[in-house]
């Protein structure tokens, strides 16, 4: 499928020049002193006096260049992993809600780690997911345990590639640990770096902070799979335009990714943004407007226009319930996103503005997640498809349904929903009369009733429990 171009070459050019400009004349405040050193040396300008950095082309144009082409997110075995462009678009989930629907009661209420097996082992099931990004934080995670606390449960019932977060370098040091042991040590989890680790070192507008920069900076350090996001809204952290927030975030994006080239050439990175335009009736973030859907196509020319991979949050809902507000603002954005060549999707789970995690919804987020890769696929045209032959053979008012050519293609032409409901009326009535969001959630109890199977051996287990005690039990 060719990307559809929101904005015309010129205007590429121009959104580049002028984050170029933004870059030299405004340039960054950068919290993070190591930071600042490392710019320091490469040609750019600090002022030790107000901690602003700013940004010669000719070291933008020097660092940004050597990014590679492709980004892979590693599974525990080959067969989990995906690297794009070449296998996107990626379904990922939303990541890091402080709060669930609770499976049996509705109500809304904190996660815990205990959340986030169950999670894991949905995700898994799904066969649209690509990538687990940790979806929820976990209110009982131990005193400095807060990344391993949701990292356990996660790789006892997910093989597929996950993504994390982690607070400080104390804690990211600790993850590794418990890294190495579950791969069998450090130089096996280096050969295969199952986990990928996700930051937002820029604060828009134009500020870097500490913590995230120094954790991106640590895994680039490492040569371990790391990426930023830049998350600009318009009206409240960038400027309301659509074409003001694009030059910010570009800038932005460009900063950081010099950086992780300065810290260690060749790294690779993925164009990932979160983009939103502020509801300014009432200031409310609006991350499931549309003009998420149109920002992200802007950003994925602009990734084009570099040469590097690219996605993002898209398909987000303000919506508080799995309904068809849910529904519209998370199909018109993504496949906006889909048509406008992102490669990766974090679409999958979240309600109210990426704060609370719905089980339905991540089976919802599913289905579409499967249509936006048939999206993506687009149309066989190879003689046998154009079926010019089959055609002249059925004729002026045949039939096609009982013919080879349809058997042979039935189960792969057409996408075939799990959950969507297709009966006639009389029929789904018969079965109960069920709506998509209460099919969803009998789907969540078929997973999560079903037995799964260990993936961390008795060994493993017991290394970790040794390195990490308070951890809460196997779930």
């Amino acid at each position: 499928m060719n990307p559809a171009a929101l904005l015309e070459p010129e205007q590429v050019a121009r959104t580049h020049e002028a984050s170029l400009e933004v870059l030299e004349r405004v340039g960054l405040l950068v919290h993070h002193e190591p930071a600042r050193d490392v710019f320091a040396r490469h040609g750019c300008r600090v002022d030790r006096a107000t901690n602003r950095v700013t940004f010669p082309p000719a070291v933008v144009e020097t660092y940004r260049r050597m990014v590679p082409a492709a980004f892979t997110f590693h599974g525990r075995d080959a067969r989990w992993d995906r690297t794009i462009p070449g296998d996107g678009p990626l379904i990922v989930t939303g990541s890091s809600a402080p709060d669930l629907v609770d499976r049996a009661t509705g109500a809304i209420r904190r996660a815990r780690a205990a959340d986030v097996a169950d999670i894991a082992r949905l995700i898994q099931a799904l066969p649209a997911y690509d990538v687990f990004s940790i979806s929820t934080l976990a209110e009982d995670a131990p005193p400095g345990r807060f990344t391993a606390a949701r990292l356990l449960p996660t790789l006892r019932h997910c093989a597929k590639p996950v993504r994390v977060t982690t607070t400080d370098r104390a804690d990211a040091e600790a993850v590794l640990r418990m890294l190495y042991a579950v791969a069998g040590g450090e130089a096996a989890y280096r050969a295969r770096p199952f986990v990928t680790h996700h930051y937002c070192p820029v604060v828009s507008p134009l500020t870097m902070d500490r913590l995230s920069t120094d954790a991106l900076m640590f895994f680039c350090e490492q040569g371990l799979p790391a990426y930023p996001s830049i998350v600009p809204t318009a009206g409240l952290t960038a400027p309301m335009t659509l074409a003001g927030t694009l030059v910010q975030g570009n800038a932005e994006f460009l900063a950081a990714t010099v950086l992780m080239q300065m810290v260690r050439e060749r790294t690779p990175t993925i164009y990932a943004t979160l983009p939103t335009a502020a509801d300014m009736r009432t200031g409310a973030y609006a991350s499931g407007g549309i003009e998420c859907g149109i920002l992200h196509m802007a950003f994925a020319q602009l990734a084009r226009f570099y040469g590097v991979p690219c996605g993002g949050y898209v398909g987000l809902t303000n919506s508080k319930l799995n309904d068809a507000q849910a529904g519209y603002e998370t199909g018109l954005s993504a496949v906006a996103g889909v048509l406008g060549g992102m490669d990766m999707l974090n679409v999958g789970g979240l309600l109210g503005a990426l704060t609370v995690f719905d089980f339905a919804k991540a089976v919802t987020d599913d289905e579409i997640g499967r249509m936006l890769k048939h999206v993506k696929r687009g149309i066989a045209f190879d003689e046998e498809a154009l079926a010019i032959e089959i055609i002249a053979e059925t004729g002026p008012g045949g039939s096609f349904i009982a013919g080879s050519h349809t058997a042979e293609h039935m189960r792969t032409e057409a996408l075939l929903p799990a959950l969507s409901d297709r009966d006639p009326r009389p029929v789904w009535e018969g079965k109960g009369a069920l709506d998509a969001h209460a099919r969803a959630r009998a789907r969540v109890e078929e997973i999560l009733a079903t037995p799964s199977p260990a993936l961390l051996s008795p060994a493993v287990e017991a290394r970790i429990r040794k390195e990490f005690p308070e951890l809460t039990p196997a779930a």
